[in-house]
């Protein structure tokens, strides 16, 4: 017997024929738990850089993203850069720290529940060995002149941090040395130049915190860099704690640092997963097996200028790729949570394809939705028989079921991601989710559904069907968080006799569902 609020809209059930397509069948037995359910997803996000996060309207958006998602670590660029005033040297020379802009970074991070995973980096100008930069923010990227004012600062910088927060707290945190020091353009300097700018800092952080948590190299490209790095501290007995590099879902385009290259999605299934898995693997066969593995950065494209990251497409991708390579690694920071991100600039259009999870306005994207869906998973895996789907409980409370297609779109011959995946994609059929939640006690069940998809939390597409306006007005802005807002498309109340639930759903390309069932006390 069933109690209905309200009904799936007639968008849920547009465009679909009982019995025209292929059903896909997820049966999922909850007598059977699998483990504890995977940390990794809701591990670290990634933000543009330090100074940006300084901003009211950044700072408004982290407290949505930790009040409706709730990452555990934050990680961003640009830590000890000019505009941060770190560092500068009075009129004889001598070193000045300042760490005032860190202090009102870090104090917000911490009001809002998620820590620092420090990423160290990058140069002073005034320390610096060289002019060259990156980004419209012009971070420079030479290696420290000096590595003995080099370690006093980042020895003075640690105790600090101990000092103001406790060591209790800064051991909990991360400390990444550099980023992506394998391209020429985030490190002008050698292999041998990043390892030995690695022991540096590593040692200082180690003096002045001995259980602080250090690695590297957050490299850009395949296994040389990690690899060279684990044998070098091996063997020399440099201090390292975890291995970090970064995947991306393309195979046209790689740094691109004013957003004008092109870029092609990769639809390969081990796209970003099979990276990960592979770098598990060689640090497994490593002189230093136990060491963590963290991905942070990740994403469908290095661009900020890439439309796959508004589009409706990027949920499935990252639901998919998270849970193929969640098995091989300790976290995977997607890139990043807010369009509020200026390597190339201040950006002039609402949607732009931006790495974000929000868009510059406080819009959620349908990647929003899908870390949302994350959050919401219980704290055991069941036994489930579908790749694309997560079926998890929360004692005898709560069920979830998480399903997915991903049907990766490559654009055609002649087209990149900036063109193709710019225009509106309506979605195709692909048939019918068939759910069976086997062993279900019986009782009264609150049940609520959720759902991605073209026309369905998807607010660019619906920003594309107002003209694509250069920038919003406050109406546009509100009708597109009520019209995309992730409320449910169903809600009800069910009533389970047979210890079974069973529900058909229509599916079409790159579609995502949520079903909680929540006990209801008789």
């Amino acid at each position: 017997m069933r109690k209905l609020r309200c009904v799936l809209s007639s968008i849920v059930l547009a465009g679909f024929l009982p019995g025209a397509l292929a059903q896909r069948e997820i049966t999922a037995d909850l007598s059977h738990i699998t483990g504890p359910h995977t940390k990794v997803p809701l591990m670290v996000v990634g933000a543009g850089r330090a100074n940006e996060g300084l901003r009211a309207d950044w700072q408004e958006q982290l407290a949505d993203v930790q009040q409706n998602i709730g990452f555990r670590y934050i990680r961003m660029h640009g830590l000890l850069c000019d505009d941060m005033g770190v560092y500068s040297e009075d009129k004889d020379g001598r070193p000045m720290y300042n760490f005032q802009y860190i202090d009102a970074l870090y104090d917000a991070l911490l009001r809002l529940k998620i820590r620092p995973f420090v990423e160290i980096g990058f140069t002073p100008s005034k320390l610096a060995s060289g002019p060259e930069t990156i980004f419209w923010w012009k971070g420079n990227t030479t290696p420290p002149k000096d590595p003995v004012r080099w370690a006093a600062l980042i020895r003075a910088l640690v105790a600090h941090w101990r000092e103001r927060y406790g060591e209790n707290e800064i051991q909990t945190w991360y400390y990444e040395i550099w980023n992506e020091p394998d391209l020429t353009g985030f490190f002008h300097g050698t292999l041998e130049q990043y390892l030995s700018l690695y022991k540096t800092t590593a040692e200082a952080i180690k003096a002045e915190c001995p259980s602080c948590r250090v690695g590297g190299p957050a490299s850009a490209m395949p296994f040389r860099y990690e690899q060279e790095l684990v044998k070098y501290c091996a063997a020399n007995h440099v201090p390292i704690d975890f291995v970090s590099s970064h995947a991306y879902g393309v195979k046209q385009g790689y740094l691109d640092e004013n957003g004008n290259a092109g870029t092609v999605l990769d639809p390969s299934p081990d796209a970003v997963s099979g990276r990960m898995q592979e770098s598990r693997e060689l640090l497994q066969h490593s002189p230093l097996p136990k060491l963590q593995l963290h991905f942070t950065e990740w994403s469908s494209a290095y661009t900020p200028s890439d439309p796959i990251h508004d589009q409706y497409h990027q949920a499935s991708f990252i639901l998919d790729k998270i849970k193929r390579a969640s098995p091989y690694v300790d976290s995977m920071s997607y890139w990043t949570f807010t369009d509020i991100f200026e390597e190339a600039g201040p950006r002039f259009t609402p949607f732009h394809g931006g790495f974000g999870l929000i868009n510059d306005q406080g819009i959620h994207k349908p990647s929003f939705y899908a870390y949302e869906y994350l959050a919401r998973l219980g704290d055991e895996d069941v036994s489930d028989t579908d790749p694309q789907s997560w079926v998890t409980k929360s004692g005898d409370k709560q069920v979830q079921a998480l399903f997915w297609d991903y049907s990766p779109e490559v654009p055609p011959q002649g087209e990149n991601d900036q063109t193709y995946y710019k225009k509106g994609l309506p979605a195709r059929d692909k048939g019918t989710v068939h759910l069976v939640l086997q062993h279900l006690p019986d009782g009264r069940y609150a049940r609520q559904i959720y759902r991605i998809g073209y026309g369905m939390n998807d607010a660019y597409s619906d920003y594309l069907a107002l003209g694509a306006p250069s920038q919003l007005t406050p109406a546009q802005v509100r009708f597109l968080k009520e019209k995309d807002s992730g409320a449910p498309v169903m809600e009800d109340l069910i009533t389970v006799t047979d210890g079974s639930y069973t529900a058909d759903f229509p599916m079409r390309t790159n579609d995502v569902y949520l079903v909680v069932l929540s006990r209801v006390s008789e």
